[in-house]
């Protein structure tokens, strides 16, 4: 019994060594939990309205960082960032937590997930959130407002649409971002800068950004625009001197435009190729070949006006074919506006023209097809052909002449009648005849008084002559005098389609000899209602006057051409001219 007795403390002693070794293994567990991260999130609110923004926070016992947040750039634009440490003590141990705030904006409306982030080797829980259509702000009552403007709720497919935001806002900004977001099929782009002005509206003193884009739909059929959205901080709060130095309280500023559809419709069947959807184009001639001489180089400038599309929608403006002349082409120059909400792209090309001989030429003018989207219908912007005098140049083209240009048929072949009349190529041939004879008995006219005056030619008498001196002064006598430069042909031309410097240059140039200004042009004019149509001019030109107004006057006016003062006097020309009959 002795052995019993000596076993049961040993055995009791094992146990309180087990007992110990149990206790300090959960003292050790319990001070080695806290190393291990623990990480959580949460969101400040389950549910929201579009413009309204929710805080995603992340807390963890353990220094965070900047996780990676562009999973949330789907369907949320991050706004802000902040970070806090927490201290507190519970039952004598202190627990220390960082929290990081994330301001997340929504980007659409519907049930949202917010995607889970990996922090501090561990994934946040994913959560949901539910955003509804936010209440449209009303001008006037609301700090800030956005407006969304189009200029075709029904486009065509590929046609450009203007797309105007404005941004009105009555508070001080201190920062914010305006964004359109492009819809599915289309491609949008922001053109041009920023345009900011001060407006009042319902009484109430606004600022105003605008900014101007370019929607081109891809497809046919139903288009959904979202709404543009703002968001930003308004400074406010400390009175007008802590604004100004950025120490006032700052607030946090939304506002969100309303959704648009729009209707896009087909390419018609019968469109133009290539397509080519205008709201209007224009072409007009800038400034006419000048002066023309064979050999030699004249520049014209063509402009293109095309309303509702961009410079990469557009085609370039053709080069003339001209029988007779070579045509060379410079890079076009291209000018953006708006005019509201529409776009305007205006073309500028500069052509030389080298003609290769003297006579008459034919420009003919640039034709453009395009399809007008207000009126459903094909077009062709056309410029109207130019018909120009070349003279004679120097050198290897001092000879040089053009073809004289071929005739077409005037007369088309009518169908043979049924009651026995002529066939057409009879009739053809007779109307020919008919209209050949007053021409052969013109130039048997001309032949005769030819022959005549040659007669006269050889049989007048000799008469020697008197001195050298008088054979000078007779030579420098019967020097022509300088002709006009211009004709009535060229002022008709500029009045159709030529600016009004280039009319009044026109005019500078008929007058015999060429007068200096437009004021020595009205002191040849013998007429008053030419040397008013001047007059106009001389306004339109220096921004005084109606420019449609002037033009119309000067059509109307020198529509038969100047009428010029006759020389008050003795006649100087009689005198100097030799007698036809020697005095006796």
């Amino acid at each position: 019994m002795q052995p019993a007795a000596s076993t049961s403390p040993q055995r009791r002693r094992a146990a309180s060594r087990f007992v110990g070794t149990v206790w300090l293994a959960l003292v050790l567990l319990a001070w080695t939990l806290p190393a291990l991260a623990q990480t959580r999130a949460w969101l400040d609110r389950s549910r929201t309205a579009m413009g309204q923004p929710v805080v995603l926070s992340i807390e963890s016992d353990q220094d965070i960082g900047q996780p990676d947040l562009s999973p949330l750039q789907r369907d949320f634009s991050v706004v802000d960032t902040s970070s806090s440490r927490q201290m507190q003590m519970v039952n004598g141990r202190i627990s220390r937590s960082v929290v990081l705030a994330i301001t997340l904006q929504p980007r659409r409306t519907g049930e949202l997930t917010v995607p889970a982030l990996e922090v501090n080797g561990q994934r946040t829980p994913a959560l949901g959130l539910r955003v509804t259509d936010a209440p449209v702000a009303q001008p006037g009552s609301s700090n800030a407002y956005v407006e969304t403007q189009v200029d075709d709720p029904t486009p065509y497919v590929q046609q450009t649409v203007g797309v105007t935001l404005r941004l009105f806002y009555a508070v001080p900004l201190v920062s914010g971002q305006l964004d359109l977001d492009a819809p599915q099929g289309t491609s949008l782009q922001r053109v041009g800068e920023d345009v900011q002005s001060t407006r009042e509206v319902n009484g109430r003193r606004y600022n105003v950004v605008e900014r101007h884009f370019l929607l081109v739909p891809d497809r046919s059929g139903d288009l959904q625009l979202p709404a543009a959205r703002f968001i930003g901080r308004a400074a406010g709060g400390g009175g007008f001197f802590d604004s100004m130095l950025g120490m006032g309280q700052r607030s946090e500023l939304s506002a969100f435009g309303q959704a648009l559809t729009l209707h896009v419709q087909p390419q018609p069947a019968n469109a133009p190729q290539p397509w080519l959807p205008l709201a209007d184009l224009r072409l007009r001639y800038a400034s006419a070949p000048r002066e023309l001489k064979a050999g030699q180089a004249s520049s014209f400038v063509v402009e293109a006006v095309a309303r509702g599309a961009t410079r990469a929608q557009l085609p370039d403006l053709p080069t003339p074919n001209v029988d007779g002349a070579q045509v060379f082409a410079e890079p076009a120059q291209y000018e953006d506006s708006f005019d509201g909400a529409t776009p305007v792209v205006k073309i500028t090309r500069r052509y030389s023209i080298v003609p290769n001989g003297a006579g008459r030429l034919t420009l003919p003018g640039i034709k453009l097809d395009w399809w007008d989207v207000k009126d459903d219908a094909a077009r062709t912007a056309a410029l109207p052909d130019m018909q120009l005098e070349v003279a004679a140049g120097s050198g290897s083209f001092a000879n040089a002449t053009l073809p004289a240009p071929t005739p077409a048929a005037e007369v088309a072949a009518p169908q043979a009648p049924s009651d026995g009349a002529l066939p057409a190529t009879a009739v053809g041939v007779e109307s020919m005849a008919g209209r050949l004879w007053p021409w052969i008995a013109l130039t048997a006219a001309f032949g005769l008084l030819w022959l005549g005056t040659l007669v006269w030619f050889l049989r007048r008498p000799r008469r020697a002559p008197a001195s050298a001196p008088a054979s000078a002064a007779g030579a420098a006598t019967a020097a022509p005098a300088p002709r006009a430069r211009h004709g009535l042909p060229d002022l008709r031309r500029a009045l159709d389609t030529g600016t009004l410097d280039e009319v009044g240059e026109i005019l500078i140039g008929m007058a015999a000899p060429p007068a200096r200004d437009l004021d020595a042009v009205s002191a040849q004019l013998a007429d008053p209602a030419q040397r008013q149509a001047i007059d106009a001019l001389r306004r339109a030109r220096w921004a005084d006057g109606d420019g449609a107004q002037a033009r119309a006057l000067l059509r109307q006016a020198f529509a038969s051409g100047p009428t010029w003062r006759v020389p008050a006097g003795p006649s100087a020309q009689g005198e100097a001219l030799a007698p036809l009959y020697p005095k006796r």
